[in-house]
């Protein structure tokens, strides 16, 4: 069954995308929650009519988040962290942490659902890498260092 996305969903699609998945997906979850809406004539003839409108903001915004990932390209960040002697981190280092560190180091704003870390957080001391969608076509690597204070 083709649905239109009403917003993204991670592994599956962006917003505005006509994605194809099993009829009980779209019928049991996407289509109740509002995640989505079926792809019929009129939906179709309403959602090609919305991105022709939004085209020209698209590319603004597309031209933004390229500047924004040249910015942090190979940018090297550091997060401090309360440890033990073991390495083991107080608490972990989530996605919130690194927006805050690109906030403060690179005078860069992300929303802190737009990272992407290897699991759901970090709890002990080393270097990682994060993944940042910027933009649906702009996607950057930032590695990051967790260190003891």
């Amino acid at each position: 069954m083709e649905v239109i996305l009403k917003q993204d969903i991670p592994n599956l699609g962006f917003k505005d995308d006509i994605v194809t998945v099993k009829d009980g997906y779209a019928i049991n979850y996407l289509i109740p929650k509002g995640y989505a809406v079926m792809a019929i004539g009129a939906e179709k003839k309403m959602l090609a009519e919305t991105l022709k409108q939004r085209a020209y903001k698209e590319e603004n915004i597309k031209k933004e988040a390229e500047k924004i990932a040249e910015k942090i390209k190979g940018a090297h960040l550091k997060i401090g962290a309360k440890a033990g002697t073991s390495g083991k981190i107080f608490g972990s280092v989530n996605p919130l942490q690194i927006s805050e560190a690109l906030k403060e180091q690179f005078d860069v704003d992300i929303d802190r659902k737009k990272i992407l870390l290897d699991g759901d957080s970090i709890k002990q001391l080393g270097e990682y890498k994060a993944k940042i969608n910027l933009h649906k076509d702009v996607r950057v690597d930032v590695k990051f260092e967790v260190f003891a204070e």
